[in-house]
């Protein structure tokens, strides 16, 4: 029997996450401070600093998660009962978690049905007096087009969030970062994520009071400067300093991690361009400044696809999410049918990959030879 070829490195073991001694370091040195909460400690302040100057904004809020980072986003721009905020329904559901906490509604947008982003004309369309803000998520690490979605936020007199949880140092077809259009934005630590501290997000904003509300929220209320005096209703989301940091051991290695996994994919694309017979599988038509969080293609039968890859030891994943985000229970005001494009995408051409910067050469090769095997069945 031939001999099975070694599983591809995944982020739930060493050889997928990139981790070294810095990260053990800051661990250490948190630990020999005593001081683990970061409403005491200098790590988590320290992080936002550093993260507002890689992103080259004025303010950098932390939080104790990417859905933590999107509440308290929404709710320092003061989204409540009532109000609306417009986003797109292939997402993970963290996107709309915090709307529903502020008791606001969701009204989903349809996606453009060649990398599944939210399509302006269907924003626009959504929008109406109530709209309070409009969530745009950058996914699987392409950009959305969030040049038109500043001119119709602008227009209407609505915030503009960019949630980039899988966009870390992703760019527009203009080069322009993705994370520095919108009014805020925000990003996950999670396991899954470019870079990790298990959990974690941090926002980014040019707005003082922007940044001043999300402080707030993040730390129940309390603006520790002026004594045990809650100024408005918020949570406990602080940011432990454990996370924060190795959360800044991680974040010196972005550009490293963006880098390695854009030479991969470019190496991926080459190889699928070369494949003969042409195995009926596209990348993403707009390759340029993606930052790579997973491997999004589109095929003809997505079922039939994510099978013979996993039966041949390259994980696939149908549709990437079972079913649109307002065909969940905890949505189940919302019928099936608003948005037609998500829904092929999820039911029939979506394939994903996972993909990351401890994939080798021969790994890129191994993965584009199956998806030839594949399609030649």
């Amino acid at each position: 029997m031939p001999q099975r070829e070694t599983p591809l490195p995944t982020v739930l073991e060493p050889r997928g996450r990139t981790f070294g001694e810095e990260e053990r370091a800051a661990v250490l040195r948190v630990l020999d401070s005593a001081v683990l909460c970061g409403a005491f400690g200098r790590e988590a302040r320290a992080l936002e600093s550093e993260m507002a100057a890689l992103y080259g904004r004025a303010e950098a809020v932390s939080s104790s998660s990417g859905t933590a980072a999107l509440h308290i986003a929404l709710a320092a721009a003061g989204v409540g009962p009532g109000d609306e905020v417009v986003t797109t329904p292939v997402s993970d559901f963290g996107t709309v978690a915090p709307v529903l906490a502020q008791g606001a509604r969701v009204v989903f947008a349809d996606v453009r049905a060649d990398d599944g982003n939210l399509d302006p004309a269907a924003v626009e369309a959504a929008i109406t007096p109530r709209t309070r803000a409009v969530v745009a998520v950058h996914l699987f690490g392409g950009a959305a087009d969030v040049a038109r979605l500043r001119e119709i936020c602008d227009r209407h007199g609505i915030l503009l969030v960019e949630d980039c949880a899988q966009a870390w140092l992703g760019e527009d077809e203009d080069g322009r970062l993705l994370g520095t259009a919108g009014d805020i934005a925000c990003f996950s630590l999670q396991q899954y994520k470019h870079i990790t501290a298990g959990d974690g997000g941090l926002c980014i904003t040019d707005d003082p009071e922007l940044a001043r509300g999300m402080r707030l929220f993040m730390d129940k209320g309390w603006d520790r400067s002026e004594g045990r005096i809650h100024r408005t209703m918020g949570l406990n989301y602080r940011m432990t300093e454990l996370v924060a940091a190795v959360a800044r051991a991680q974040l010196a290695r972005v550009p490293e991690v963006v880098r390695l996994r854009r030479e991969r994919a470019a190496r991926f694309a080459a190889a699928v361009e070369r494949l003969v017979p042409a195995p009926g599988v596209r990348l993403p038509s707009r390759r340029a400044g993606h930052a790579w969080w997973v491997m999004p293609l589109l095929v003809d039968d997505n079922s039939r696809w994510a099978h013979g890859l996993q039966d041949a030891g390259v994980p696939a994943l149908r549709g990437y999410l079972e079913r649109p985000l307002y065909a969940n229970p905890a949505l189940s005001g919302h019928h099936p049918g608003p948005c037609p494009r998500a829904e092929t995408l999820i039911d029939r051409t979506l394939l994903v990959l996972q993909w990351n910067e401890g994939y080798t050469e021969d790994d890129v090769d191994r993965i584009a030879r199956t998806l030839g095997e594949v399609g030649a069945r």
